[in-house]
């Protein structure tokens, strides 16, 4: 079963295949992917990383969770299912 997990406060400049090389010492990555605004085509400064694996995700959250990327402290959780 894969795992889902949210980051935010992304700097603006990181794209998905930063996000996938930030998060990949963690474990097998199935995709990485930074929200883009509709409108701008500008990141929204949030995005999603999904593992193969619980563990890796959870390793993830302990490992990234208020670490820096380019001067700003990552925010990391396990990312809730949508209803």
């Amino acid at each position: 079963m894969s795992s889902k997990i949210f980051v935010g406060n992304l700097p603006f400049s990181v794209d998905n295949s930063k996000l996938e090389e930030e998060f990949a010492k963690f474990g097998q990555v199935v995709s990485a992917k930074v929200i883009m605004d509709r409108n701008s085509g500008r990141s929204r400064g949030y995005g999603f990383v999904e593992f193969t694996d619980e563990s890796s995700a959870q390793a993830a959250v302990d490992g990234m969770n208020d670490q820096p990327i380019e001067g700003r402290k990552l925010t990391v959780s396990l990312a809730k299912n949508q209803a």
